[in-house]
């Protein structure tokens, strides 16, 4: 396994500098946003896509640098009820997936999207209950929805051998293991998770039963490193479904955090022991969203913590097991 930094909150600096710096961390991969939420500051693929010179330009640049990208991210919303907007994302997407193949990048991380409860709706509806049937009614056009566009994708990611890596959100149609496995089962194998833990903790989601459970369908195929803290006294009159402004965290039932400030060293081994057991060797890649500190110090605190935890060899064969 690898230590690995989603690139986006140093977009403020050049990918140089911002590789430079990672390198300097002892870092060894780099997820680069191309588009969607992420932004395209360190890979905006218009300027790559097609072009030989300049794929070899940032080949050469990673490897000055002793980095590997890990995936493109392209994070945005292709199932949204506005058809320009939808259209935009799915651009971004099929891009993203076209570039991969042409960098020889297995991953793209991105979200399943979330349509309109109807085929009249203008804004996306992320339903969190069955109940009044109607919701239920909206749940199950929704998947229908989602089934149809991401079966067209999934076979577009395979054409391009990429794996889509999709990260379980709320907000979006997959936001916990069920519905991942439900999507990729409807689709192909093309079709996995960027598993991200920070979004599980809240929803009282084990990381390291999800990874077994994910692991279990080999489905796993990029990881987010992201911690998350719950606040108890404010759980208990808010509940974790919390629409608090991300920057009053006072009042917040929950934070995301840099690796170690939600769940300590201890947890983050048994999180990395889990991947090994199912099978997953790649980077954990960290995304820097702790708004109690700054971008430098969460991801070199992050940093030092995940280079204890990861695995990075190989295991013999047990010698105490007799033969």
């Amino acid at each position: 396994m690898d230590t690995g930094v989603l690139s986006v909150p140093l977009a403020s600096q050049s990918r140089t500098d911002a590789l430079e710096y990672l390198a300097s961390l002892g870092v060894d991969a780099v997820e680069l946003g191309c588009g969607g939420h992420p932004g395209d500051e360190h890979l905006p693929t218009g300027d790559y896509l097609d072009d030989e010179t300049a794929q070899s330009e940032l080949r050469s640049e990673l490897d000055e640098h002793g980095l590997y990208v890990s995936a493109l991210a392209t994070h945005n919303n292709p199932l949204h009820p506005d058809e320009d907007r939808a259209a935009r994302a799915d651009t971004e997407l099929r891009d993203a997936i076209r570039l991969a193949g042409q960098l020889d990048v297995g991953t793209v991380t991105c979200f399943s999207g979330l349509p309109g409860g109807a085929s009249d709706d203008v804004t996306p509806n992320w339903i969190t209950a069955p109940w009044p049937p109607e919701h239920a009614e909206a749940l199950q056009y929704q998947w229908e929805r989602a089934i149809d566009y991401w079966t067209d994708l999934a076979t577009f990611a395979k054409s391009h051998d990429v794996h889509v890596a999709i990260e379980m959100h709320p907000n979006m149609l997959v936001y916990e293991p069920h519905g991942l496995l439900r999507l990729r089962r409807a689709t192909n194998e093309h079709l996995g998770a960027n598993f991200d833990p920070s979004h599980l903790y809240w929803q009282n989601i084990d990381p390291v039963a999800a990874i077994r459970y994910l692991g279990a369908a080999d489905a796993i195929h990029h990881v987010h490193a992201k911690d998350t803290e719950l606040y108890d006294t404010n759980v208990r009159t808010r509940g974790v479904l919390d629409t608090t402004p991300y920057d009053d965290e006072s009042e917040r039932s929950w934070l995301f955090r840099t690796v170690g400030y939600g769940h300590g060293e201890q947890h983050w081994k048994r999180v990395v022991s889990a991947l090994r057991i199912v099978g997953y060797d790649g980077a954990l890649s960290i995304e820097h969203e702790d708004s109690l500190m700054s971008s430098k110090e969460g991801l070199e605190k992050a940093v030092e913590l995940l280079q204890r935890c990861v695995l990075e060899t190989q295991p013999e064969e047990p010698h105490w097991v007799d033969s």
